[in-house]
């Protein structure tokens, strides 16, 4: 049950990267979304999505990491 709710917890990030990039590419390409009054507003909310879903996926890993003990080749 853990496992489940540990993994949900990865998705949600995730998609929220996913959703960040479709939101960029549809500025982009001058599809708007009805809540967004300008196509820059829409790109940079999708940026923020996009580099805050790699943030936590990232950090998520390097956490992991260190708790296992984990080392690079230059920290041996």
């Amino acid at each position: 049950m853990i496992r489940i709710i540990a993994l949900l917890l990865l998705f949600i990030p995730g998609f929220l990267t996913v959703f960040g990039i479709k939101m960029m590419r549809d500025a982009l390409f001058a599809e708007f979304y009805p809540i967004f009054f300008n196509s820059g507003i829409q790109f940079v909310i999708g940026l923020l999505f996009t580099l805050g879903g790699i943030a936590f996926l990232g950090g998520f890993i390097i956490y992991r990491d260190r708790k296992k003990g984990y080392k690079t080749e230059k920290t041996k």
